[in-house]
């Protein structure tokens, strides 16, 4: 018998030991594993009711199985008006949509949003408007309480039974798992769903066991070669070459090619063409650069091999290449959504950009960018991080060409305002390069290296006489849709397309 005080002044009232609370008769922990026999036990685990929040990374991408898997779960299990915290939205996706129609999907908040699921509700399949928020601005709304989860379910390559995730091994590697490590810090519960379950501990480990509460291993958690959806490549037509080149010329130009120089770029095909003409441009110069950041594809990582850049900070890899690279390489570095474009965490990647090259769908006379809506109104994406580097890069570029399928795009007014024109800086194209008025010391910059600096109502008049196709006149029924920007304020809506 211990003989220990009540209560101890500065300390306080004593709890004195027992072995019988620490296990029955042997005083050891029993082993423990998290590891349920399939989704719906899961679903059962985390006490899911009508109106529930559950939330789905992209990793994967359009070969992501995961989301349409807990989804036909949850309808079997009768839920109804769930709301669907997704990352991003892809065609392969389109379950959804039925699940919308049968009332299990009540509300829809995403980064992005391509394929069926965007038509269908840009043509008013839900009764609540969809939120698109961009990468930065849902890590904020998760870190701040806006946006609570009562269920994070990770695509999760490999786990082991304790919960510790692996995004480098299993049959399914992705690579990084930035998207998925914001939610995992916040949701009411966690489940790893793996379709390479392996001993514990998994190796190397990328989100740990202290926040996964339940562990099901499944036949496949999708498709690793749908990664690369969409154009990863360089483009090699001499339009998209010509400006590439001219982008990579206004970056040289700018004064911020030097060493430490800081870089990010998508994955279309303009955008690679730039980085190919930059990667040329620091080689001539002999300019070591500090990072590569955003996503990153394989083109990244061999200008990383090269020795033109020290590290590379990714949230997400673009394909099979960077996948490989993250594997193996101790400077390819994982990073969050919020360290990557949280506006709150007091410096977040995007901040420290020297120079990004971004798309556009349309770019008006105010530098405004939509990346949302095609001519029409459809959804067929948002801002992703676009929204968040635009604002934080010392120099925004946006490519484009003039017109595509036959619409103008450079326009008077975007269909829906997606990337504020305050922080585009530069707009390349097919036919010169505007400059936004708020940098005149840019325009004079690149006046004085040569470059073809335009105004950009002559690029928007030109794209007029151009486009063989009238732009049609925004969509005016309902509000279908809200696109947030980083800071929870509104940039524009999206309403219903009538037919």
């Amino acid at each position: 018998m211990l003989d220990l005080p009540a209560k101890i002044e500065g300390y306080g009232t004593i709890r004195a030991y027992r072995a019988a609370d620490a296990a029955p008769q042997t005083g050891k922990v029993a082993r423990r594993s998290k590891l349920l026999p399939d989704l719906g036990a899961a679903i059962d685990a985390c006490e899911l009711k009508d109106g529930a929040t559950v939330s789905f990374h992209h990793h994967l991408r359009n070969g992501d199985e995961v989301l349409n898997l807990v989804m036909e779960a949850l309808a079997r299990r009768g839920l109804k008006n769930l709301h669907v915290a997704a990352t991003s939205i892809f065609p392969v996706h389109a379950p959804l949509v039925g699940h919308i129609e049968n009332g299990t999907v009540g509300r829809i908040s995403a980064s992005f949003i391509s394929g069926p699921v965007g038509e269908a509700v840009a043509r008013g399949a839900l009764a609540e408007p969809v939120v698109l928020r961009t990468h930065g601005g849902r890590a904020r709304v998760l870190d701040q309480g806006e946006l609570k989860v009562d269920a994070a379910f990770v695509a999760a390559p490999a786990a082991d039974e304790l919960g510790n995730i692996s995004g480098r091994t299993g049959r399914t590697a992705c690579g990084t798992l930035g998207y998925p490590m914001a939610d995992v810090e916040v949701a009411r519960n966690v489940v790893a769903v793996t379709d390479s379950l392996v001993p514990f501990p998994a190796q190397p480990i990328d989100i740990p066991q202290g926040k996964v509460d339940f562990v099901v291993a499944i036949d496949r958690i999708g498709d690793a070669n749908g990664i690369a959806s969409g154009t990863t490549k360089p483009a090699e037509d001499k339009v998209s070459l010509a400006i590439g080149e001219h982008a990579a010329a206004a970056i040289s130009a700018s004064g911020l090619l030097r060493e430490g120089f800081s870089f990010q770029t998508g994955a279309g095909g303009v955008s690679l063409a730039t980085a190919s003409a930059v990667r040329q441009e620091m080689a001539t110069k002999g300019v070591t650069g500090s990072f590569c950041a955003g996503g990153i594809t394989g083109f990244h990582v061999d200008m990383l091999n090269a020795g033109l850049f020290r590290t590379l900070m990714d949230v997400q890899c673009f394909d099979l290449a960077a996948v490989r690279s993250y594997q193996t390489d101790p400077r390819h570095q994982a990073m969050s959504a919020a360290i990557y474009a949280g506006p709150h965490v007091g410096g977040a990647v995007v901040d420290r950009v020297d120079a990004v090259i971004l798309g556009a769908t349309e770019v008006d006379l105010d530098f405004n960018v939509n990346v949302t809506t095609k001519a029409g109104g459809e959804i067929i994406g948002g801002s992703g991080g676009h929204a968040d580097v635009a604002a934080g890069a010392r120099l925004t570029i946006v490519t484009t060409r003039l017109t595509a399928a036959g619409y103008a795009k450079i326009v008077p007014a975007v269909g829906t305002l997606t990337t504020p024109g305050a922080t585009v800086d530069v707009v390349v194209t097919d036919a010169g390069i505007a400059v936004n008025p708020l940098r005149a010391d840019l325009a004079q910059r690149l006046r004085g290296a040569g470059l073809p600096v335009v105004a950009i109502d002559a690029l928007a008049a030109q794209a007029a006489a151009t486009a063989t196709r009238p732009t049609p006149p925004r969509a005016t029924g309902r509000v279908v849709a809200v696109s947030e920007y980083r800071d929870g304020s509104v940039t524009d809506v999206v309403r219903q397309i009538e037919e």
